[in-house]
This record gives C-alpha cells, structure tokens and sequence, in this order.
C-alpha cells in the first residue's frame, strides 16, 4: 500500500472517530380513502384525517429560528401512488413573488416549495421535486450525496397550486412507476424546504443547520407507515412519431435543398425489481432537445457544454465518478454518444439498466450508432458503452468501479478502467462536513503511447462559515479516454479554495463571502504552465437579495506554443503575467426586472483585454418572460485586436405549466451567425407530449448579406404506455 494510500485511510477513519449520529425526526404517512382530485384545495376526507407536519424552523435568517409564516405538511400513500400537500400561510399574499410556468425554471428565485424522497433509504441518493405558486414544476436527481442536483432528468408527476387570502397551496401526485425504490421498506427518508423570497427566508422541517445542504439524504427526516408499493407490471412503451422538414440554403455546404422524412422510434422501460429499471431505445430522436447556448472562448482549451437528452439521463446520477474532478476530468460524457463535432449522429439501437441492490449502486449502458459521411469526415457504424458500480460503506461514504468501451470514430481497441473512493460526513464535530476523495484512472487505445493514467486526491470542508478545498490532479500526456471529457492533458494541477462566510450583524447584509482560490498547473516534469490567484476581497449578499462583487486575479500562461485567440490575432510562444480586475452587481430576483452586470479589465497576455457581460430578466405578466443575456470582448494586443460579441435573447410564453412557447435567438460575430429555435410543448396528459421546434440559421458572407444555412421544422408527438 503507497504512502498516499494510508495517509488517505488514516485521515478517514480519523474523522469518522469524530463524527456524530444524527437524530432523524419522523412523520406518519395517512392511507387514501376514495380518490383524491388533484386542484389545491384539499378537501377529501384522505387530507382531513391525515397526520399533520407543522414544526419546521428557519434556516435563515435565523438557524432554527420562528417563521414569518406557518407551513402544514401532509403525506398520503397507497398501492400506486404517493401525495403531498403543503399549505403555505401568508399574511401578505399579494407580494408573494412567483413568475415562472416553465417545466424545470429556476424557482431559487421564487416562492416555493421543495421536497426530497430517499426511497433507497441510502442516505446518498433521492429525488428532488419542487413547485412554485403558479404551479411550474421541477425535477431533479440528488448528485453527489446531495453536494448538487442533476434538474435534466424529468420525472411523469403532477402538481396543482391554488393562491388564496391566506396564502398559496400545493398538491402532488407522484406515480410510483416514476420512481426506483427499495421494496421491503416501509419508510423512506423525506425532507420539505419552504421558500420566502421576499423575506430572503428558508425553512426546513429536517436538518435546519446552514453547514448542510438540503439535499442530503443522510441528513432527512422519515416518512413512515409506507403501504406495501405496487408498480403493475412494470412496462413503459413509449412510441414517437417525428416529422421533419428541412431545407438547406446557399450559405449550407450541402448545397441548396429541402427534405421531409417521417421518423418512428421506440422506448422501453422494464422494471427488473422495484430498485432497478432496464431501458431499450431505438430508432432514438432528440428532436425536442432544446438547443445549447453558445460560448465564448478565450482559452486553448475545449468548452463544456452539458447532456441534454433524456435517454442518457435516467440515472445519470449512477454514473457519476470522483470527487472535485468537476470538469477537468470526467471518464464517461455521454456527449461523446450520438454527437461528433456538431453532426448528430444517428442511434440504431441502446440499452440500458441502472438501479440498486441493497447498498450496491450500479449501472451500464451500450449503444450502436450509424455510419455517417461528412464533409470533413467518415465515421462507420460503432458500439460503445459504459459500466458502473458504487458501493456505499460506513453511512455516506462509498468506493466504486467504472470501465467504457468503444470510440465514436471507430478507432480500435479503446477502453478505460478506474476505481473511485469517496468518505464523507456531515456530523464531524456534531454538523460539519467533510469529505475525503481519491481516484485512479487507465484508458487504451491502439494509437495511444506514453503515459495513460490519471490520479486524483481532495479533501473538502464545504460549510456555511468556512469553506477550505485541496485538490490534486495528475493527467498522464496519453490519457485520451474515446467517451471521456479531458481538455487538459500532461499536467499536474494543485487547487486550493478558502472561503471565509460571516453573516454580520448589519442592518443590510446579510452575507460576506471573503475569497480566495489558488490555482497552479506544471507538466510532468515540473515546470509550470499557468496559475492564478483569484481573490474576492467584496462579494456581499444584501438583506434586499441584491449582491455585489469585487475581484483582483493575478494570472500567469506559459505557452509552449503560438495560440491563435481570435481569427488572426496570435499570442507568441513566452511567459506571460498579468492582472484581471472585475466588478461584478447582480439584482434580486424578486423584482420584475432583475439580473446581473459585470465588467473584466486589466492586462490580458502582453496586451489588454475588456469583457463586458449582461444578464436581464424581465417579468412583466407571469405568462411572459423576456431574458437576455450578452457578452463582449475587446482585446487589444501586439498581434492584433479582436472585438467579439455574442448576445442572446429568449422569450417564453408560459400560457399554463403544461403549455408553453420558447423562442431563443443567438448571434455571435465570430460565425457571423444568428441562429433561432423555437419550441413549443403541450403536454396534454401526464403520459402524452408533443412538440413543435422551429430552428433557423443565417450567415452573413463576405459581402455582408444574409443568406440562409438551414430551415427545419420539427413536430413529434409521444405518449407513454404504463402497464
């Protein structure tokens, strides 16, 4: 065993002799008598008799403090189906702050409720489900144990609010078909969260300690008296018909012409066990997928940009691997499926199952996608496909095994292997936490030589006053992974993070965040690439929601080659030091018209580099938002200056929660492009959608005409049959 290994062994028993049991309160669940009619007003004898859940506390302003206004929580359960209802007291109803319909909006902002299900009872994973008062809905897997959330993944659920002279109520049906759970369990971890926005108030009935995250599962409460569950059969088939209408312009490289096809496809669901669900897709279709957001680039290096389609996304949270690796190194990026370059690139035929055993986690994948001839290149028919497996040991720590095979391109012989583990507590020292993670990493492939490895080590205190990281991360120059995300190879990058939090006792902050992040990359040899010193001496948060933000980040690039930062403009081959200033003001999201402003200056490389970005949101009616967002960069350089801009503007109609119309609009001057998509999706019944996407490309040519790239007109219909 290596010196690492039990210096790493050491710190986690260490701070598991320290850890602290936490207490879990617990509520009963009541039985549904007759059927309950999902409209907010709770009047069937089921939510009369049901035990009531009122004793919930701040979080804050006050930790464990008295809310501004009582919350009443009720469970109901039977064979197929489980209930909610939260009736939120309001003295002031009129100045309750809601605008969003839209499926999976950012309700951060808003008054809602969220409520978290642990129906493994892993206290590792759940599902997180929150409403607004006008109802709009959003949905999430726990990721990482509750350290972030996964809101791609979309539940079959129902919500219905109803805002009244008391306040707002809230409805919820969730089928037991949508979700995995351990059958011999009678109950289940459960939490709720109460958001007052204009009061800048939240409220828990669980773990009311600002050190934690609300969802944590190790930290829930327990709903009890869960009947036995019934999923029938366990079979969802899910048949789409897609018509498509494209047609190509002048500006195309395929030349002027249009298209129609009409496109079948399949899903299948079988439930093998209440705790784990096998999935078929074929003929597969993202038509509805909504479009990525362009981004500017002023690095060497591969934007990010995140999975979209819902195939992939059922358990995605299974398939997670390491800790603090964040974006520098992810070993399985179900982008590197079905998509190369930008082509789509059709799926025959995928196969999936993912559930959990016990305290075994696991899951595995494998797709065979078509032969497509491009332009620039010519990728033949393929099969790829990924395996992972998490063991939870202790409480909330785990140690895992993940291994991919295939390439996109069809290159021959690739594979990675790796090994993950991670120990974290969230009772050190009674409410703490801590977590301690480590991986190691091996990928293959017939063209690759050198060093394929990649290792990785962090210990983290992620907590409300004091937030302290260390993460190293060595990446081997041969460690090219064919369903990876690495961007960066042949390095060693060393992460420090301190964070200092107080909240003062001022009559108008509520929160200081003092800041500091170190970052320094070498190659293997040793010799350094780039660090930066970011530093945040103001970024205070207001009692009002407003915010404000101050930094000073000295930067250094060693460049071991010439770097081409904006068509012509070419930074030299040197070392490079320079300082970034920023101010940054963003405002609360309460008001009808709120957002952010920020303004990067100071010496960029050799030269000097402003960037300017703007977030605006308006709400003028809560059917209608208008967001715009826009960025600009004006560099000036030896090699040359670039000015580039990118700006976006989406409107969104959201005629009821189950109805709405999205129409994005992006330009960029460095494709000279403007790109729409429109989107409409009525989901008539729970089980049954359709869309209509409108998606439209223009480019500007050298003379400075418009011309257009591509039209397509997209409409699918879907419905999902649960036997």
């Amino acid at each position: 065993m290596s010196k690492i290994s039990i210096l790493f062994l050491l710190l986690s028993i260490s701070f598991s002799s320290i850890a602290q049991e936490f207490m879990q309160p617990s509520h009963p669940v009541g039985k549904v008598e007759g059927n309950i009619k999902l409209d907010g007003k709770l009047n069937e004898p089921s939510w009369i008799n049901a035990p009531l859940l009122t004793n919930l506390k701040t979080t804050v302003p006050v930790e464990g403090g008295m809310p501004s206004g009582k919350t009443e929580v009720r469970v109901l359960a039977e064979a197929k189906n489980i209930y909610f209802s939260v009736v939120c007291f309001d003295s002031e109803p009129s100045k309750i702050v809601s605008f969003s319909k839209l499926r999976d909006a950012n309700l951060n902002n808003e008054d809602h409720i969220r409520i978290v299900i642990d129906p493994s009872k892993d206290g590792q994973s759940g599902y997180i489900f929150a409403v607004n008062p006008s109802g709009a809905r959003y949905d999430a897997l726990v990721s990482r144990r509750g350290e972030s959330e996964n809101k791609n993944w979309d539940g079959v659920w129902e919500a219905k609010t109803r805002i009244t002279e008391s306040g707002w109520v809230v409805e919820i049906k969730i089928p037991i078909q949508s979700i995995n759970y351990k059958k011999s369990l009678t109950e289940w971890g459960f939490n709720i969260e109460r958001r007052i926005q204009r009061n800048q108030e939240t409220i828990r009935w669980s773990n009311v300690k600002r050190d934690q995250w609300f969802t944590q599962t190790s930290k829930a409460g327990l709903i009890t008296n869960l009947p036995v569950f019934s999923y029938g059969i366990g079979t969802n088939i899910r048949p789409s018909i897609v018509g498509n209408y494209s047609e190509t312009g002048p500006a195309s490289d395929a030349g002027e012409g249009s298209v129609v096809k009409f496109q079948p496809s399949l899903d299948i669901n079988q439930r093998i066990g209440s705790n784990i669900t096998s999935s078929l897709t074929a003929n597969t279709d993202f038509a509805e997928t909504e479009v990525d957001s362009r981004q500017t680039n002023l690095t060497r290096f591969p934007l990010f940009f995140p999975e979209k389609r819902s195939f992939f996304l059922e358990g995605a949270d299974i398939f997670e691997f390491g800790l603090g690796l964040r974006r520098d190194l992810v070993p399985f990026f179900s982008r590197r499926i079905g998509l190369f370059e930008g082509t789509q690139i059709p799926i025959i035929l995928g196969g999936k199952i993912n559930g959990r055993i016990n305290k075994t986690a696991f899951g595995g994948l494998i797709v065979g996608t078509d032969a497509v001839s491009t332009p620039d290149t010519s990728i033949s028919k393929t099969q790829m496909g990924v395996v992972r497996v998490r063991q939870n040991i202790m409480k909330e720590s785990s140690f895992g095994l993940i291994g991919t095979f295939g390439d996109p391109t069809g290159r021959q012989g690739s594979y990675l292997g790796g090994f993950d583990y991670t120990y974290q507590t969230t009772s050190f020292k009674g409410n703490k936490n801590v977590l301690i993670g480590a991986t190691a990493l091996y990928t293959n492939r017939k063209d690759l030589s050198g060093d394929q490895t990649a290792f990785s080590f962090k210990f983290d205190y992620p907590n409300d006053l004091w937030d302290l990281s260390f993460t190293y991360l060595r990446i081997g120059d041969a460690f090219d992974p064919s369903l990876g995300f690495v961007p960066r190879k042949a390095i060693n990058r060393y992460r420090l993070g301190v964070v200092y939090a107080p909240r003062p006792e001022w009559e108008l902050v509520r929160q200081m965040f003092n800041e500091l992040f170190l970052s320094y990359v070498s190659d293997l040899e040793g010799n350094w690439e780039s660090y930066q010193i970011f530093t945040a001496p103001i970024n205070w948060r207001f009692e009002s929601g407003d915010r404000v933000e101050a930094n000073f980040v000295p930067t250094g690039e060693n460049l071991p080659f010439d770097f081409e930062i904006a068509e012509g403009v070419i930074i030299p081959t040197a070392a490079y030091h320079f300082i970034r200033y920023r101010g940054e003001v963003g405002f609360a999201a309460k008001r009808k018209v709120n957002g952010q402003a920020s303004w990067w200056f100071g010496s960029f490389y050799d030269g000097n580099l402003d960037t300017y970005e703007i977030e605006l949101n308006w709400n003028p009616f809560k059917i209608l938002t208008f967001e715009f967002q826009g960025i600009r960069n004006i560099g000036s350089l030896p090699g040359g200056n670039f000015d580039q801009t990118l700006i976006g503007g989406r409107v969104r109609l959201n005629v009821t929660p189950d109805l709405q119309l999205n129409s994005f609009v992006q330009y960029d001057t460095d494709t000279k492009s403007v790109g729409v998509n429109s989107r409409l999706h009525y989901i008539f019944l729970p089980l049954g959608d359709i869309f209509v996407v409108y998606n439209h490309n223009t480019v500007q040519d050298l003379n400075e005409n418009w011309q257009l790239n591509s039209s397509q007109l997209i409409i699918k219909a879907r419905y999902t049959f649960r036997l």
